[in-house]
């Protein structure tokens, strides 16, 4: 079974070595076997468990909960709702950020608008009938 090192990981997943040594000093590569010497010998399957938690991370969930992830499933079937849950609570989240991004896009947009026209009139007088613009 191939197994890749701690930098190779890093480089693969776009993080640093140190923010792979921080996970598992905070027991979230539970998995993650070792050599002899200590070096951390990672597997596919541990590369695919580090993207979960990426996504997790990038939905805002603190290490903390993840954690929590990460110990109901080594707990097992067990834990397949409380896991479900977890899954059905981010989706909410994300979907509440995606309707926030919505909002500040038409409003970026907006501001395209504004400063093009203003920029081809060469003046912001063109605006002077609306409210004020910043």
């Amino acid at each position: 079974m191939k197994t890749y090192s701690i930098s190779e990981v890093a480089k693969e997943l776009n993080l640093t070595a140190y923010t792979l040594r921080y996970y598992d000093k905070e027991g979230l590569l539970p998995f993650v076997e070792r050599s002899p010497n200590g070096t951390r010998l990672f597997k596919k399957s541990d590369i695919d468990a580090l993207n979960i938690i990426e996504c997790l991370k990038s939905t805002g969930m603190p290490i903390k909960e993840i954690k929590n992830f990460i110990d109901w499933c080594a707990d097992g079937d067990a834990t397949l709702q409380q896991r479900y849950d977890l899954f059905l609570e981010r989706k909410a989240k994300v979907e509440s950020q995606i309707e926030d991004l919505k909002k500040t896009m038409a409003l970026i947009e907006h501001k395209c608008w504004y400063y093009k026209t203003a920029v081809n009139a060469g003046t912001e007088n063109i605006h002077k009938n609306n409210k004020i613009e910043i």
